[in-house]
């Protein structure tokens, strides 16, 4: 476990994550006057359905303190959708809510007086500071493009073979479909992979904050294969388009009882109880599984199709990137042009982002904040800078998405123009 003093010497070096950073600094292009493609913040661009909305209003007198756990008819609510949705059986005694699913996850991290966390690299850019805030010793599995970005059961249990503290519990977190990579796990690998983590009682924690917006139908979890050591998290943020409510949830089985308490009782001595209007909005939005079927199904007819056209144009100059599966980001990788991007002194992933965003206005997050090595050359790349709500009202073929279609033609002019010669 790390030293108090460790912990802070980390927030003095790390004062800011990532991805509200890129935010910031978009922001402050629009405010100049200066052109700016925002692939780097992943906020959906969707609108939160009206009924939802309306509800929220209706509640905003609800100044109470709820239950720390959750107010029940919404824990309710969300276990009857994910069991229509998902097929999930679970019970609302063990799902707890939280001011977004960021500080559930935190919570959990910090019920455990010591663990190792294990990320595969590229993961969100959260994880990791979150793990070491919490005291914990934090571990990265690399992957490789042509897994897709996806750890393998094989590469899982060499490591767990090769551990140096094999009685340390060792937390899991695999998050798909992927923030960053947009890429997911598919039956069999999920099977394969839960008989490692079974036999080495691994915790796993399940980030499953985009798997309604899975592309393909019949979403399948880690949890169906594992469900004693498999905790799930999600929420409202993606998939209903509202991430500043910060409305998360997380499922903790039975067979995690005591880490259920613990768990809320980090809550009660953090964050108390997520906000009361927003949890009778939420309640609203996971009351009509049937009714946000319509609206899931044109979210991801929209992000399909963006993301082939994106694909497309940049594997047509040699970027190599794969087409998301669900969710909104890619994760190009520009080793192609490796020799022409070090003739312009830029080596790494970092390098690149910024040099694109200081001369075309291109905003990328660097894979070194993804947990990839520096030298990668990889970045994320979101698509959603579009007017969600005029792309739900008309035909998907004729929505055009000028913004991104602009953005990506002006990231492959850059990298076409570079010198091939110092």
């Amino acid at each position: 476990m790390k030293s108090a003093k460790s912990i802070r010497q980390y927030l003095r070096v790390n004062k800011h994550s990532e991805t509200l950073h890129i935010n910031q600094l978009s922001l402050m292009r629009t405010e100049n006057e200066q052109p700016v493609y925002k692939f780097g913040f992943g906020q959906s661009p969707f609108p939160v359905p009206q009924a939802i909305t309306i509800s929220l209003a209706l509640a905003a007198h609800r100044k109470e303190y709820m239950s720390v756990q959750g107010y029940l008819p919404l824990r309710e609510a969300i276990a009857t959708f994910h069991k229509e949705k998902e097929q999930k059986n679970w019970e609302a005694d063990n799902i707890i809510i939280g001011s977004g699913s960021k500080i559930l996850l935190f919570c959990v991290m910090a019920a455990f007086i010591e663990a190792e966390i294990l990320l595969p690299a590229p993961s969100w850019v959260s994880y990791e500071p979150q793990g070491i805030l919490a005291g914990h010793n934090v571990n990265w599995l690399d992957t490789k493009f042509k897994d897709k970005w996806r750890i393998t059961p094989e590469q899982l249990e060499q490591y767990c073979i090769q551990r140096n503290n094999p009685d340390t519990p060792l937390v899991l977190i695999l998050n798909y479909p992927s923030n960053p990579t947009g890429q997911t796990y598919h039956t069999e690998e999920l099977a394969a992979l839960a008989k490692v983590m079974r036999k080495y009682n691994i915790i796993v924690i399940a980030d499953e904050i985009y798997s309604l917006l899975s592309y393909e139908q019949n979403y399948n979890s880690i949890a169906d294969f594992y469900p004693e050591g498999c905790i799930v998290s999600s929420g409202l943020s993606k998939w209903c388009g509202a991430g500043g409510w910060r409305l998360g949830f997380m499922y903790i089985p039975p067979q995690l009882e005591n880490l259920l308490q613990t768990v809320i009782g980090v809550a009660s001595e953090t964050y108390s109880c997520a906000p009361s209007p927003v949890q009778i909005a939420a309640t609203k939005a996971y009351s009509s599984p049937e009714q946000s079927n319509d609206f899931i199904n044109k979210q991801i007819n929209v992000l399909t199709t963006i993301s082939k056209y994106c694909c497309e144009k940049l594997n047509s100059i040699d970027i190599k990137v794969h087409a998301a599966e669900g969710g909104f980001y890619l994760f190009p990788d520009f080793s192609s042009f490796r020799k022409q991007l070090e003739n312009r002194n830029i080596h790494t992933s970092e390098q690149l982002t910024k040099v694109l965003m200081d001369e075309t206005g291109v905003a990328l997050l660097p894979g070194s904040a993804f947990g990839m090595p520096s030298s990668s050359l990889t970045t994320r790349l979101a698509f959603v800078d579009f007017d969600g709500k005029t792309a739900l009202k008309i035909d998907t073929q004729k929505y055009n998405f000028n913004k991104i279609k602009k953005g990506i033609s002006i990231l492959c002019e850059w990298l076409l123009a570079l010198p091939t010669e110092n």
